[in-house]
């Protein structure tokens, strides 16, 4: 697998920089190609609803401030992505609402660069969404992303072979659930490039096989026949309430990333629900609402 196709949503948000740079990035080790994509925010569906009158002045004007709002957002796109030497790229703007219209074209990409959303719950919660309706890996980028490249950029805009990739340091999260078992295939291109590839395993003594024997060991084989040499961390979860069921394990996820200077935490993402609540899991939802590095997350 490689990353051929790389989506990114772009807004007016402050840290969509970062999001283009890492979309550069990627598209640089990758060969790939990058979209950036803003959202109007209008729901495709107003467009087939035929009790809206679609040649109402008003709405007209509406819909023009909006496609104006978006394009003020894909300003900077092209210009960041030509200063990094990215060769091949598009820009677009998407009658609809960011998360809609990002599952929809993510349909026909590899891999789909968003921003965390507001912890606090204002707005869309982007991420949440594209990952249960579009069906690819997501890079979630934290509020606080790095502004500045890390890959060297050669006269002729040909990444440096000695520049550092982005995800040099990475931690898989690994419970060998279904989500858990996508993310780290889709994560695979990452995790061949990467300096180091830790593997974290909580409360492995309360499911007996399901790691291998001895825990992890497992997993650790199928990644070392990838090409990749992974190091294993068993952890115990803090147990909470009468029936002591596991807590905080994503707050502990992502201690483990900073006591190792992760820039990567991989994971599987389950949710079953419409509601933003509970639309992700509970360790899914405390990592995205807490998180301070780039997350990869596959539903």
């Amino acid at each position: 697998m490689a990353y051929k196709t790389i989506l990114v949503h772009v807004d007016e948000a402050p840290h969509s920089a970062a999001r283009i740079l890492l979309a550069g990035e990627l598209a640089l080790q990758e060969g790939a190609h990058v979209i950036g994509v803003a959202a109007t925010g209008i729901s495709r569906f107003l467009y087939q609803n035929e009790t809206v009158d679609d040649s109402d002045p008003n709405l007209a004007r509406h819909l023009d401030i909006l496609r104006e709002r978006a394009g003020r957002a894909l300003a900077e796109f092209a210009p960041r992505l030509q200063a990094m030497g990215v060769q091949s790229y598009e820009q677009r703007i998407l009658d609809d609402e960011a998360s809609a219209g990002l599952s929809l074209m993510a349909r026909h990409a590899d891999l789909v660069v968003v921003g965390q959303s507001d912890p606090h719950g204002r707005g869309p919660d982007v991420p949440a969404e594209v990952l249960a309706g579009s069906g690819k890996p997501v890079i979630v980028l934290p509020l606080g992303a790095r502004t500045s490249a890390t890959i060297a950029v050669t006269r002729d805009g040909i990444a440096s072979s000695g520049g550092p990739a982005p995800a040099r340091h990475i931690l898989v999260a690994w419970n060998a659930s279904r989500e858990a078992g996508r993310a780290l295939q889709d994560a695979l291109p990452l995790l061949r490039r990467a300096d180091s590839v830790t593997v974290a395993i909580y409360d492995a003594e309360a499911r007996p096989g399901v790691f291998g024997e001895p825990a992890g060991s497992d997993i650790l084989a199928w990644l070392e026949r990838h090409g990749v040499m992974g190091k294993l961390v068993l952890g115990q979860s803090e147990r909470q309430g009468l029936l002591k069921r596991p807590g905080a394990v994503g707050e502990q996820l992502l201690a483990q990333a900073a006591e190792r200077d992760c820039d990567l935490l991989v994971m599987g993402a389950y949710g079953h629900s419409r509601f933003r609540e509970t639309l992700m899991g509970g360790v899914t939802r405390s990592v995205l609402d807490g998180m301070t590095l780039p997350l990869l997350m596959s539903h």
